[in-house]
């Protein structure tokens, strides 16, 4: 049992390393001011919005990064045509909060 977890972990880790969202990722806040989040390969996500640690974790849904921070916000990074674009929802968002163009920086 445990040896078919710790093999579904492994494949997700792999398959997260693979993915066109994992690495860090330039985008823009409700004030236009830069800030980046990283993708790890892992699972989870960081970023530093004006000095905000945050921490979450990321899944990849069709053409998204889709990222769950540990303020209850959520967050995509979507693949649209030759660009990607970051919206940001808030707890009780049904419109994103937030959105801005996304860049991959590394």
């Amino acid at each position: 049992m445990l040896s078919s977890f710790l093999s579904l972990v492994s494949a997700n880790e792999h398959d997260l390393a693979e993915s066109q969202f994992s690495g860090t990722w330039k985008v823009q806040d409700t004030e236009g001011n830069a800030f980046e989040i990283t993708l790890f390969p892992s699972g989870t996500a960081e970023a530093d919005r004006a000095g905000e640690g945050m921490t979450g974790t990321w899944t990849e849904e069709d053409q998204s990064a889709v990222i769950e921070w540990d303020t209850g916000w959520t967050t995509k990074i979507t693949k649209t045509g030759d660009a990607f674009v970051k919206t940001a929802y808030d707890r009780a968002a049904a419109i994103p909060t937030n959105t801005s163009v996304a860049e991959k920086v590394h």
